[in-house]
């Protein structure tokens, strides 16, 4: 993608309104907390006081808006705390230039590090840094700012007492998660009526795992419904592919297909009426006829062998969904055990104190060149540090505006950090436009600028998951009513807002020209992990299948978890990757796709096998060890191939392949050699995806960009032709 239409893509998505879900509820909520604390800082105090504690309750506020498995209250006060300690901490250095500029530039480079931990960990940590810089300039002594830093915590500890006090939607996320896991399993379901081969993407899974995590004492409040159908969704997956497969579930046509059909209808109803039910906490409710097609008559049935396996599989698999949620997704029934107590089964997700020393590991672990956190820490570091230097050299007052629309617009990817800048001018501009209008209308007057400014914070708030640029809109207005309630001329503030906002829109994107992170160099080595991942998923399965025993089952659990972050990790910096205006080194886009393409067959494979893995009583095949350590050896060799940008070579699975048919057939699963072949298959048609030589990659290359180019003008034509029509 070149420059030009990169940039073009960036202005469309920055200005484009996103279509997700409103939440007005929680901003009405929050919005009452910054009213609260505005309104009482200015009748008790002054409006100099009134605005730190609109900072801390705005920018608290904002960061429960963030996506997170934790309570929003804990993350109300993290961030009141945080924003609290660093403008006591930033006003202790303020004095000199040569005392505050080194503690910015640490400050900025921890803020920058704390995306190891996670997108809201970065955010909330972004937002510290603004506090540093805006509140240093209001106190006038150590006394008066540890009262401001107060008043900011404040503003923390009253959303949290809000979201305590008025609740909405109680474990809301977690439902939803849950919920989208079984709609989308309903979903491949349905398609896998059309389609036996069709692919499955495994997102919403892992978020619903994300979301299963839960703090002892969220254990012990979390609704029953729960706990239980992410792990039937998991189960049920693989077994609806197997039987939708011709080659080991139902056959391609007659009497047979149509039963898996009926099976597979019947699925994805009882799975999304089960979804239903636990995202909006009510009865499941499902047709008989649903029901009735899920009754195996033994004398009647039409499929036969593995197929009719596999379907009374499916059949108990669905009754335990419909049992799960019969309760109607309430918090009715019997509680979860207590953390500690025998049989308490959940997965930990550490407290706030015990969460220290894996921050410490997360960091450590990005603490290296060409690491995009690191690289993004560097960069905010320096942005935000000569942002304020140039900045307190022009002829402008208040300098520090400048480095915060560096600090709030950087992000680790480039995408993210061109189009939030490009939006935050445009909302900027427009805000600020609105709000001196209304300024100038209404004259000076501190409680009316407050009342506009809690309806601005209200309005960002609402807006905030449908775009940035008209989010930002209002947060540019919000400010400058503070400003006004503070005394502040809107002539002397207004002018230099926009200068300097597009000063550190503008130093963000620089930056990420001098010092870039572009995922596009590291998509072989993002494939090369996602396929030895998925080469130890599968063996794993295969050990089971030679060796039926709980530590088998472990790891192939263990391995499939690893394979999906893997496997999003390459999905990820795909997707930035086609995003980035670079020319593809190592792997082209078309090579990427292809290469995409066989890893999923490949995965896809395991995935069946798993579906058919014998039960500790079950029968053995001793015949899979062998095929399982070929796979392993040969896919962790293709890995490194991949990296070093030679052609793969998986000559072991095709030998082991040819021994075991040479075997007896009672030391053969059908499930498992049908797999093993697709498993072949895919390792081929990735070598030779990747297999082309540099010069064919150049000219592969060069050709793609032409392509673009060519169909973007003639979007481009075609948009001018509708203009000229209309």
């Amino acid at each position: 993608m070149t420059w030009l239409r990169a940039f073009v893509e960036v202005v469309r998505s920055g200005l484009m309104i996103e279509e997700t879900r409103l939440e007005p509820l929680l901003a009405l909520r929050t919005a009452t907390g910054v009213a609260f604390v505005v309104g009482l800082t200015l009748w008790l105090i002054s409006p100099a006081y009134a605005a730190s504690a609109a900072l801390g309750a705005y920018s608290a506020g904002g960061a429960t808006f963030q996506r997170t498995w934790r309570p929003r209250k804990v993350i109300a006060l993290g961030a009141g705390a945080g924003l609290a300690f660093s403008t006591f901490v930033g006003y202790l250095a303020a004095g000199r230039l040569v005392t505050f500029l080194p503690l910015l530039a640490v400050w900025s480079f921890a803020a920058g590090m704390a995306w190891a931990v996670g997108s809201t960990a970065g955010i909330v940590a972004a937002t510290t840094v603004g506090s540093m810089l805006v509140t240093i300039t209001l106190p006038t002594s150590v006394g008066l700012a540890l009262e401001h830093a107060g008043v900011i915590a404040l503003g923390g500890v009253t959303q949290a007492v809000l979201i305590l006090l008025f609740p909405i939607r109680r474990w809301g996320a977690h439902r939803d998660a849950l919920a989208d896991a079984l709609a989308a399993v309903a979903d491949y379901a349905r398609r896998l009526k059309h389609d036996p081969t069709a692919p499955f993407d495994p997102e919403p899974l892992t978020r619903a795992r994300d979301a299963a995590g839960v703090t002892p004492s969220q254990a012990r409040t979390r609704p029953p419904v729960l706990h239980g159908p992410r792990g039937l969704a998991e189960r049920i997956r693989p077994v609806v592919a197997t039987l939708a497969d011709p080659h080991v579930g139902a056959p391609a046509e007659g009497p047979g297909r149509d039963r898996a059909r009926e099976l597979l209808d019947a699925t994805a109803e009882i799975l999304d009426a089960a979804a239903r039910s636990i995202r909006r906490g009510t009865p499941v409710e499902t047709r008989p006829a649903s029901t009735d097609v899920l009754r195996v008559d033994e004398e009647h049935e039409v499929l036969e062998g593995p197929a009719r396996q596999t379907a009374e599989r499916l059949v108990e698999l669905l009754d335990e969904a419909l049992e799960i949620a019969g309760s109607g997704g309430g918090t009715r029934g019997k509680a979860p055990a207590p953390p500690g107590s025998a049989g308490a089964r959940f997965l930990v997700r550490p407290t706030m104190i015990r969460l220290v020393p894996v921050v410490v590991g997360a960091v450590q672990r990005e603490l290296r060149h060409d690491s995009p956190v690191f690289r993004h820490a560097v960069r905010l570091a320096a942005v935000v540090t000569l942002g304020y230097v140039i900045a307190t050299r022009l002829p402008l007052g208040h300098g520090y505006w400048a480095p915060i629309a560096s600090v709030m617009v950087m992000r680790p990817d480039f995408h993210q950090t061109y189009a939030r800048a490009v939006a935050r001018f445009a909302g900027t501009l427009a805000g600020v436009a609105l709000a001196t209008g209304m300024v100038w209308a209404l004259g000076p007057d501190a409680r009316v600028f407050g009342a506009l400014a809690v309806v601005s914070a209200g309005l960002s708030y609402t807006l905030v998951r449908t775009g940035y640029a008209y989010s930002q809109c209002f947060t540019a207005a919000y400010v400058v009513f503070l400003l006004g309630m503070g005394g502040q001329a809107w002539e002397q503030t207004v002018p230099e807002r926009v200068a300097l906002t597009l000063l550190g829109g503008v130093l963000a994107m620089l930056a990420y020209v001098v010092f870039p992170a572009w995922e596009t160099p590291r998509l072989a080595g993002r494939l090369a992990d996602w396929l030895a991942a998925n080469g130890r998923y599968a063996a794993a399965v295969l050990r089971s299948y030679a060796e039926p025993s709980q530590k088998h089952r472990a790891d192939m659990r263990r391995t499939l978890l690893a394979s999906r972050e893997a496997r999003a990790t390459w999905q990820e910096a795909y997707d930035q990757a086609r995003q980035e205006p670079v020319r593809p080194r190592g792997l082209t886009s078309r090579e990427a796709e292809e290469a995409q393409e066989a890893l999923k067959g490949f995965g896809r494979a395991a995935m069946l096998m798993e579906s058919h893995v014998p039960r500790a009583d079950g029968r053995v095949f001793p015949e899979a060890e062998r095929f399982a350590e070929a796979l392993e050896t040969d896919t962790a060799k293709a890995a490194v191939d991949v990296r070093e940008h030679r052609v793969p070579d998986c000559g072991h699975v095709e030998e082991a392949l040819h021994a075991w048919d040479d075997t007896a057939a009672a030391n053969r699963s059908p499930v498992v050699r049908r797999a093993a072949e697709l498993q072949k298959r895919a390792l081929e048609d990735l070598a030779t995806a990747v297999s082309r030589t540099p010069l064919e990659r150049d000219i592969g290359s060069a050709l793609e960009e032409r392509r673009m180019q060519a169909t973007a003008a003639a979007e481009g034509d075609g948009s001018g032709t509708a203009h000229r029509g209309e």
